[in-house]
């Protein structure tokens, strides 16, 4: 009697997790490695996600069942995802549509950004106390949040992403930058063709892409200055090396934040203007 009720659970678990089947997973990514990322579902459970040229990353736009297509390039650590596919087997999903909400995805670009959009907000109410001393009460007050806001992001930065750590760094570059400018030089064009060259020959590459500006100007000019810099890079990476969109992590844009030199004189500037490509690669396939 037993036995037969095992063999009766068994064949309806094999049943369940059957090659092909089609099923539905929801959950946080913690981790990304070429074309695989990693949930953590609600349950706790992991299960790795495989992507194709197929596969489909939508956001939903508005009201209805209208949807955005968006990259691959955006499913980054920390996003909430809900996905549709097949059945490898009990933990391994084909993905045919991944979707995304529009909040979620700010949330974890934040967090991959190193925190700076959260930064700028106070940089922007710091600016608003200088121009408006009639609204020097509520914009303190609004600086009070937002530096709450950091702390909390930090910590849940602490938490959400350990798994960060277990990637290691294959290859890097920094591409340098007129005061201003977002065009990249002959020089660094051939050193990111080098650098494509060498990842397109490992399993499982990503390449993380961070835009920098030097401290001249604004924090918001920077800010956006800093994004269209690393933009310009991942498309060259993209149109002129061949590198997959589904091997790039989304840009992080950093603005004037974590400089490597002073800004207080030109040679520390032109340090500063600045983007730092990575590749990376799992430590569990470098073998290390």
């Amino acid at each position: 009697m037993i036995l037969g009720l095992l063999t009766v659970c068994f064949v309806a678990w094999v049943s369940a997790h059957a090659q092909g089947d089609k099923t539905k997973v929801k959950g946080l990514i913690t981790a990304r490695t070429g074309d695989v990322i990693v949930l953590k579902t609600t349950e706790g459970t992991s299960v790795t996600v495989t992507l194709d040229d197929d596969t489909k990353v939508q956001q939903p736009k508005g009201l209805g069942m209208r949807k955005k297509t968006m990259s691959a390039a955006v499913l980054i650590p920390g996003l909430k995802v809900s996905v549709d596919g097949t059945s490898q087997d009990a933990t391994h999903v084909l993905a045919k549509t991944i979707t995304f909400d529009k909040d979620d995805l700010q949330t974890a670009e934040m967090i991959q950004a190193g925190l700076n959009p959260t930064e700028q907000k106070v940089a922007t109410n710091q600016q608003n106390i200088s121009a408006n001393k009639q609204g020097i009460e509520a914009n303190q007050q609004n600086i009070s949040a937002n530096t709450t806001a950091i702390d909390a992001n930090a910590a849940e930065t602490s938490k959400r992403f350990s798994e960060l750590s277990e990637y290691d760094t294959k290859d890097q570059l920094d591409v340098r930058f007129a005061s201003g400018s977002t065009k990249i030089s002959a020089a660094d064009q051939a050193a990111l063709n080098k650098l494509a060259h060498n990842a397109v020959n490992l399993k499982g590459y990503i390449i993380q892409v961070k835009g920098f500006a030097d401290s001249s100007g604004n924090a918001a000019m920077n800010q956006n200055l800093s994004m269209e810099r690393a933009h310009g890079v991942i498309a060259f990476l993209i149109q002129q090396c061949n590198v997959p969109v589904r091997h790039i992590v989304a840009p992080g844009a950093m603005g004037e934040v974590a400089p490597v030199a002073s800004n207080e004189t030109k040679a520390g500037r032109a340090e500063n203007r600045r983007v730092e490509v990575k590749v990376l690669l799992n430590k569990g396939l470098s073998g290390t």
